[in-house]
């Protein structure tokens, strides 16, 4: 296939067949320091508390729940396997203890207008486990009506009556983790789940009234071939779902150790993975989808394709929303947050999350404090990767900084991605070509000021 959209040639995917970060923060989370520490967390919570933003501005939350039932092979988030459903009540007593070190700090009833559980499987839990989470949440936060309240499900954990008590629990918005459609591939990666039980799920989801279901899929998995995938494709149009999110798969198995029950033999080619990307891509825009950015797709009457095209798409560490930028409060293991000018992180394995909350003490054990600097690049990050424009006029006003000086060397790279119809540049702003969107991680890697310094990338996922 020759192009995509009629701008994305498959030489294009070739040439741009490199690594560099999601930029779902910036400075990317590789950058964090283990000396910043739970008491600058908290005094960053102190400071949203004594400031404009503890009336003005609604908080995120992201809880995540790290259990699953059974080992994915592809896998690489933090997760336990375990059958054993009472490590989770144990689990729940903690967050309460988290989110209660956080009411002392910013007080009891502050606003939520995004909450996202995420994991491992946060269907882990049982349904009186799940009302006993959202009555603890509730109690210490008052959620916005119109918020969105998403939870990711396992399918092979869920069926019409717990779909019931999701909707009941006030969650209006479902990702379901599919991947890929085909048995074999499924069966590959230790992931089995028929084509019929997500359809049902799907169907039973619309006639709930949840607002938006999206579907994951990975391609570049084991067994997979372009004509296999082009078989899930398929499906997932005629599924329809509200949103789709691709990723493309990183085999890693020195890093992540499920990944070294996958026979690498079985791995698709290079050149393989980049048609299954290509023939995604023009699937779905054929299809009606938007190409929201980076690996997201959605409908046209989706929040999401109508922030995209109403300029108010943000980032954050759960990737495109719709709402504003705001502070991020991540709780459970593992979890990464925003409070102010600081980035977050609690503590990965379950005995030190444990300790640090028997101690009285967040469980933070690395973060940052943003310079000066970072706070300049992030804003012109994410005008790029949300906006797909910048108006140097903007940055220069709120930093007090003269663009063009500030960001000459940055100025000069973009030539390069200016002949090839990536961006234009002109004298009051950086516009995204409709061709340089599907690369525009590449156009905001450009003011990244610590790529520049390291240019090692293999720890980041390729950009497109």
């Amino acid at each position: 296939m020759s192009a995509v959209a009629g701008v994305v040639t498959d030489e294009l995917l070739r040439k741009y067949d490199v690594s560099g970060p999601r930029y779902t923060s910036y400075p990317t989370a590789d950058r964090f320091v283990e000396a910043f520490n739970a008491g600058d967390y908290e005094q960053a919570l102190t400071q949203r508390r004594s400031g404009p933003a503890a009336m003005t501005l609604p908080l995120s939350l992201y809880v995540h729940i790290p259990f699953c039932e059974s080992l994915c092979y592809y896998c690489a988030c933090n997760k336990i396997i375990t059958k054993h459903h009472s490590k989770s009540a144990e689990y729940l007593r903690y967050l309460s203890r988290e989110v209660d070190l956080h009411t002392q700090s910013i007080g009891i009833g502050q606003t939520v207008s995004q909450l996202h559980l995420g994991g491992g499987s946060p269907t882990f839990l049982s349904d009186p486990e799940l009302r006993e989470l959202m009555a603890m949440l509730r109690r210490n936060f008052t959620f916005a009506p119109g918020g969105e309240y998403s939870i990711e499900v396992d399918p092979r954990t869920v069926d019409a009556k717990r779909l019931d008590t999701l909707a009941e629990l006030g969650f209006n918005r479902l990702s379901f983790g599919v991947q890929d459609f085909d048995p074999d591939v499924q069966k590959a990666v230790h992931r089995v789940q028929p084509a019929e039980q997500v359809f049902a799920l799907v169907e039973a989801s619309r006639a709930r009234g949840f607002e938006s279901v999206n579907v994951d899929l990975i391609y570049g998995l084991p067994r997979q071939s372009p004509e296999s995938f082009d078989r899930t494709l398929a499906q997932v149009t005629q599924l329809r779902p509200d949103r789709i999110a691709l990723y493309a798969y990183a085999h890693l198995p020195e890093r992540f150790k499920p990944q070294r029950r996958i026979a690498t033999v079985e791995l698709p080619t290079g050149a393989s993975k980049i048609s299954m990307l290509s023939r995604s891509l023009a699937t779905f825009i054929g299809a009606g989808y938007v190409y929201v950015g980076m690996d997201h797709f959605a409908l046209p009457d989706d929040t999401l394709a109508i922030a995209k095209r109403q300029g108010r798409l943000h980032r954050n560490f759960q990737g495109y929303s719709t709402q504003s930028d705001c502070d991020l409060i991540a709780l459970g293991v593992s979890s990464i947050g925003r409070i102010g000018a600081t980035y977050s992180q609690n503590a990965k394995t379950l005995e030190e999350y444990y300790d640090a909350l028997d101690n009285g003490q967040f469980p933070i054990v690395r973060g940052l404090a943003l310079s000066r600097d970072d706070l300049v690049r992030r804003a012109v990050i994410m005008a790029i990767m949300c906006q797909g424009h910048l108006l140097f006029e903007s940055i220069e006003l709120a930093y007090l900084v003269d663009f063009k000086a500030y960001f000459a060397k940055e100025m000069e790279s973009l030539q390069a991605l200016q002949d090839q119809g990536m961006v234009v540049v002109d004298q009051q702003s950086i516009q995204v070509t409709a061709q340089g969107w599907f690369f525009v991680r590449a156009v905001a890697m450009v003011f990244d000021r610590y790529l520049q310094t390291d240019r090692t990338r293999a720890k980041f996922s390729k950009i497109i």
